[in-house]
């Protein structure tokens, strides 16, 4: 990674960039974000984040003992204390860049133009299941409001680039495109043939093991895939015994998937342990990697899958096609088709041959096109471009006094 120091100050700090999501807890956008502060150089760039709601242990992925994590508790609705408290924070921290990213935070750049933050940047992830296509008529009005508070914008995928550009009508010269990266070093394939997943169900030496991780809410719509499973094993009886589901992962539809498995008395081939510390050890232990997501934007678990030497088949939509090459790493199938899925499944199960070239190839995309050192220089280096001379934000309030950045935010939690 570029590790160019600009020139500074004897004793002066370096620049600090105040992260505002909504909640810092398991996802592709949280993963993203630690990825990015673990590594981007520490002697040229400050952290902090500020968690609208609040956070979990997913924060202890932080290895940098400099980041402070705040929490803001925002309830339910519009909160103008949440923006009082965002005021406080912003105007004592004296960032010289905020970053926010997805809807739920995009309303605090209005925010941090009142309290005279430098540099306003905003991240598109991807969608949830209230605005699967970004047609939203609120939702864009209300980005198309905010817009002139914003000075730069960064789509995750091309995709969403587009959607900034013709929908969102973000002129071309305020808009940048950044692919997340992968850790391809922690993310590799297993030294020899499959790893051996943690349960008494992966003992046999002839299995093929199917698996999935992310989690289980109707975006991602993990129950189309359970379906799916159940008419392969239905398709293949003679298989049926060979055939193994992970599903990593926890949400509000994890019942429904487990009242499916049940139903279908696959409860002996279905593995669901919940959210896990450990996926890259367990990405290692599958055969092919399965993605039944409705909306995405550029999904962290593919490029992880990818770098882990996996085929991986997913659905067609948001930014999936820009990283699954049809018929050379994986292949694409229509969102919301436990057939169209289970067809593709069938194709993994039944061609061995297949399945090992395009792990390959996966691996080998991952490491030339989606580097977790291209993502982190490309954020360095937009931070760095739009990063002025010299910034001048006071550390009073309006009134004269000194702003306490913990004042009036409890709790103030720290990343260490």
């Amino acid at each position: 990674m570029n590790k160019t120091i600009p020139n500074a100050a004897p004793g002066e700090l370096p620049p600090l960039i105040v992260h505002i999501i909504f909640r810092l807890d398991v996802g592709g956008l949280e993963n993203g974000l630690v990825n990015l502060l673990n590594n981007l150089p520490q002697a040229e760039f400050r952290h902090a984040i500020i968690c609208v709601t609040d956070y979990t242990a997913f924060r202890d992925r932080l290895n940098r003992s400099d980041v402070e994590v705040y929490s803001l508790h925002k309830p339910p609705g519009n909160s103008l204390r949440t923006h009082a408290k965002v005021w406080k924070l912003l105007r004592a921290l004296k960032p010289t860049i905020v970053h926010t990213r997805n809807l739920a935070a995009l309303e605090f750049q209005i925010t941090a133009a009142a309290a005279g933050v430098p540099v306003r940047i905003h991240g598109e992830h991807g969608w949830d299941m209230r605005d699967l296509d970004g047609r939203n008529r609120r939702y864009l009005a209300m980005k198309r409001f905010v817009r002139p508070f914003v000075h730069h914008y960064i789509g995750l995928s091309r995709h969403i680039e587009r959607y900034l550009r013709d929908s969102v009508r973000i002129p071309a010269s305020n808009l940048s495109q950044i692919y997340n990266g992968v850790d391809t070093e922690r993310f590799r394939p297993a030294a020899t043939g499959r790893a051996r997943l943690p349960d008494p169900m992966f003992d046999g030496e002839d299995l093929i093991v199917i698996g999935t991780v992310g989690r289980m809410e109707r975006v991602k719509d993990p129950l189309t895939l359970a379906r799916a499973f159940v008419r392969l094993t239905q398709t293949v009886p003679e298989m049926r015994h060979r055939l193994r589901l992970v599903m990593v992962g926890d949400g509000t539809v994890k019942p429904e998937v487990v009242a499916c498995i049940e139903k279908a008395g696959l409860v002996g081939q279905v593995w669901l342990p919940g959210s896990l510390n450990n996926v890259h050890e367990i990405l290692r232990g599958l055969d092919l990697f399965v993605l039944p997501s409705l909306a995405e934007g550029i999904s962290n678990t593919i490029l992880e899958a990818m770098a882990s030497g996996l085929p991986v088949l997913a659905t067609r939509t948001g930014g999936n096609p820009e990283l699954v090459d049809d018929g050379e790493t994986g292949s694409l199938v229509p969102p919301g088709d436990p057939d169209a899925l289970a067809d593709g499944i069938l194709t993994y199960v039944r061609q061995e041959a297949v399945r090992l070239q395009h792990g390959r190839r996966a691996r080998q995309v991952a490491v030339e096109r989606f580097s977790l050192a291209s993502m982190v220089d490309q954020y360095a280096a937009l931070y760095r471009r739009l990063m002025p001379a010299r910034t001048s934000m006071a550390c009073v309030a309006p009134g004269g006094s000194p702003v306490d950045p913990r004042k009036g935010v409890e709790p103030i939690n720290h990343s260490r």
